[in-house]
């Protein structure tokens, strides 16, 4: 699971509105990648800072995730510049020398097609400047039946495959044996609005589809965690949590988006971030083995036997050896009963939620970090800024 990459926009319940993402606000959701075990890969940036010029950006942003986090890294495949840059960087603060950086997928990427039936130049060359040093790319084709594909869904998964597999095979004909992974982003439109929708069935057959494509070649998955609600409300968390159970079923092997997407894609939430993460929690709880045991133990046939027709096992000693850990315990549900959670003050999920961020931010302490290598990464960014980064058009 990843946390949510690439909105321009932000929301919280403080601001109540959502506006442009800057650093802070990038470098907090960070910082909620780090916090967060279920969170397992920081993704593209949680929100754009667009406070930062294109041509720089990378380099603060990767710098900033490198410090904040020890999460597996990603690069947007953008060009020479962009990925040449974060790739050193990244062996710089592991330490590696270029023969050990190569030596293993230290990093990855993840590029969309242009649909139909287009890659663009920069990511294509970005992904081959990754393969030719042993690193992983991700390949997910932006799908959306109705608009970018046929309104089937056969038919825009089939599409998506196509997609998909040109750019694989290319990247195995450069480097064969490279890492590649398969991606899916099949959706379907609103066809009042030409809107995209994200968490419905179609989302979640797509999903599943390409699931068993994906095992038929051999490919690892990417799936994601999407919704197209607004704010983080009930909307935004039944239509995330049928694209995470999608995920699930599906067989996918890396969750994009797992954690604060809204709005097709267009906000970060950190509240929504947590409110995620409780689900996710819940996921990994569901998916552990040991839940369903079968030993004497756990089929308790000697704890029946004791409590009998008339009596309640929360007082013997089979419970009292097993309860700290039986169950789930959810760090942001209230499970309290009307009366109790009336008297001790009802307070909604995303309030609940934003006091937590608020704590996170006010107590979170950075991953340990080499002040040498710290100081190597600061004066690659400054030199690479000084030569101006990555060129743009504006």
């Amino acid at each position: 699971f990843g946390n949510v990459s690439s909105p321009p926009n932000y929301w919280d319940m403080e601001l109540g509105t959502k506006v442009p993402g800057n650093r802070e606000m990038c470098a907090n959701l960070l910082k909620l990648t780090q916090y967060f075990n279920c969170i397992h890969f920081a993704g593209g940036y949680p929100v754009e800072p667009v406070d930062i010029h294109a041509s720089v950006r990378h380099l603060d942003v990767v710098y900033d995730k490198l410090t904040l986090t020890d999460k597996a890294m990603h690069a947007y495949s953008l060009g020479k510049e962009r990925v040449e840059d974060v790739m050193e960087m990244v062996r710089i603060a592991g330490g590696l020398s270029n023969e050990e950086f190569e030596a293993t997928p230290r990093i990855y990427t993840n590029i969309n097609s242009t649909s139909p039936l287009k890659h663009d130049h920069p990511m294509i060359d970005g992904c081959l400047r990754m393969v030719r040093r042993g690193q992983a790319v991700v390949v997910t084709p932006f799908t959306l039946a109705g608009a970018m594909a046929p309104v089937t869904m056969a038919g825009a998964v089939a599409q998506s495959i196509a997609e998909a597999l040109c750019a694989i095979a290319l990247f195995q004909y450069v480097n064969p044996g490279c890492a590649c992974a398969i991606g899916t982003f099949t959706s379907n439109v609103d066809m009042k609005s030409g809107a995209p929708a994200f968490g419905t069935p179609e989302y979640m057959r797509a999903t599943q589809m390409t699931g068993q494509m994906a095992r038929f070649y051999g490919l690892p998955l990417r799936s994601s965690g999407v919704c197209a609600a607004n704010v983080p409300d009930g909307q935004a968390m039944w239509e995330t949590s049928n694209s995470l159970w999608a995920a699930v079923q599906s067989g996918t092997n890396m969750v994009y988006h797992a954690a604060g997407w809204l709005e097709g894609g267009l906000i970060a939430s950190p509240e929504k971030f947590i409110m995620d993460c409780e689900v996710l929690q819940q996921i990994q709880r569901y998916l552990d083995p040991g839940l369903s045991a079968t030993g004497t133990d756990d089929i308790a046939l000697d704890a029946i036997k004791s409590v009998g027709n008339e009596g309640h096992f929360f007082g013997i000693q089979h419970t009292q050896d097993r309860y700290a850990t039986a169950f789930y315990q959810p760090f942001l549900s209230d499970w309290k009963n009307y009366e109790g959670w009336e008297a001790a003050g009802s307070v909604w999920t995303p309030d609940r939620a934003h006091t937590m961020f608020k704590n996170i931010i006010a107590n979170f302490e950075a991953p340990a970090i080499d002040e040498a290598i710290r100081e190597e990464l600061a004066d690659f960014v400054a030199r690479r800024k000084s030569e101006g980064g990555a060129p743009t058009d504006f």
